[in-house]
C-alpha cells in the first residue's frame, strides 16, 4: 500500500524506492524507528530507521528525508521479517602462551 494519507509509525517496515526519493536507485527495506518534527517541503519528512539486511536484521541506522507519498508498506510485521537464527558453537584448540 502507498500514498500519501497513512503515515509511518515506530515498528512498520517500509519497502523504499524511487518512488521515496532518488536516493533508493537500490531499493531497500527499512524498520522505522520514528519520524522525526523536523521542517521539510510540503510531502515530505525524515524518518528514523534501521536498514534491514535480507534476513531481516539490522544493519545501519539512518536518518532518511523521504517523500511520503511514496512509501511502500511491507505486508510482512517487522517481527516476522527476522529468520530465526542458529549460533554454531566456535571450536577452539588448545590455547598457547608466549
Amino acid at each position: 500500500m502507498s500514498g500519501s494519507a497513512r503515515k509511518p509509525r515506530a515498528g512498520d517496515v517500509l519497502h523504499l524506492t524511487r518512488a521515496a526519493s532518488v536516493q533508493f536507485l537500490s531499493p531497500i527495506f527499512v524498520r522505522v524507528i520514528r519520524v522525526l518534527d523536523w521542517p521539510t517541503y510540503d510531502g515530505w519528512l525524515w524518518i528514523d530507521a534501521y536498514e534491514l539486511a535480507a534476513n531481516g536484521d539490522a544493519v545501519a541506522r539512518r536518518s532518511l528525508f523521504v517523500m511520503s507519498a511514496g512509501l511502500i508498506w511491507s505486508d510482512v510485521p517487522a517481527r516476522a521479517v527476522r529468520r530465526s537464527t542458529t549460533r554454531t558453537p566456535v571450536k577452539r584448540g588448545p590455547v598457547r602462551f608466549g
